[in-house]
């Protein structure tokens, strides 16, 4: 690890995001002693964590506080605000890490000079320990700094790491903003099954839980998704029916890429 009581590791935000990660931190054992969480304005759900474990919590960053880390974990329309009051605290070996989406690295070069930096890009599920964050880093970032990165994305879901910060845009494009396209296809699912006769809790059910069932079922098996479709796709069947029609030329597919690509698109706009 970077950063410790005397060097240490502050989370710069402690909303949903952040808040799930810091649970995610004191579960999986880090010292409480080596946090500090600056942020103005605590949930009473956090202010309760926070004060259970010991976590020293400050509204604005003082004198004595030297950190290890830094790891902003607030919206990217705060940063023009947060990051000079951040400066004069930045030390040459200070390593900073973003979950911001659309932020740039060079937002944070212009910020803090030429330190140790990463990007990374988790998504919801992180917020019951189910998330996945991709995590791109800067030249200065040694192997000290990534197995410190990756127990701490690691805390709140699996971690991959990407070659350029570009392939970040389609990391959100795709895991970042994935969750509300199955919250989605979840609504689509009970909407047609009431729409079909069903009452509407029973769909809303039934849809919920097979979208949840069958991503636990894909996690768990060692078989390629396609794998799994072909395994539930007797031929002639009621599922060969709807396959029918979302993978035709005009379904599921080209939709999806669609999607992906308008978000991708609007990543790359944000980070302008």
């Amino acid at each position: 690890m970077i950063f410790s009581s005397e060097r240490p590791f502050v989370l710069v935000g402690g909303g949903k995001m952040g808040g799930a990660m810091l649970a995610g931190w004191l579960a999986n054992g880090i010292d409480p002693k080596s946090i500090v969480l600056n942020d103005p304005s605590l949930s009473a759900t956090m202010s309760h964590l926070v004060a259970q474990h010991g976590v020293r919590h400050v509204t604005a960053m003082s004198d004595d506080i030297k950190p290890g880390m830094i790891l902003m974990a607030i919206k990217p329309q705060m940063m023009d605000a947060v990051l000079p009051s951040l400066a004069p605290f930045v030390l040459p070996d200070t390593l900073i890490a973003s979950v911001a989406a659309g932020t740039p690295l060079s937002k944070f070069e212009d910020a803090f000079g030429a330190v140790p930096m990463a990007r990374a890009m988790p998504n919801t599920p992180s917020m019951v320990g189910r998330g996945i964050t991709a995590v791109y880093p800067s030249k200065a970032v040694t192997q000290e700094h990534k197995q410190t990165l990756e127990k701490l994305l690691s805390a709140v879901g699996k971690v991959v790491w990407v070659d350029t910060e570009d392939q970040i845009d389609l990391v959100t494009a795709v895991s970042g903003s994935g969750p509300a396209y199955v919250f989605w296809m979840a609504e689509c699912l009970a909407k047609a099954g009431v729409d079909l006769g069903l009452p509407e809790p029973a769909a809303r059910q039934l849809a919920e839980e097979t979208v949840s069932g069958a991503g636990e079922l894909m996690r768990q098996s060692s078989d390629d998704p396609s794998i799994l479709r072909q395994n539930v796709t007797s031929p002639n069947g009621t599922t060969a029916a709807a396959l029918d029609v979302l993978m035709a030329q005009d379904g599921l597919q080209p939709l999806m890429k669609k999607a992906v690509a308008a978000a991708a698109q609007r990543a790359k706009e944000l980070a302008k």
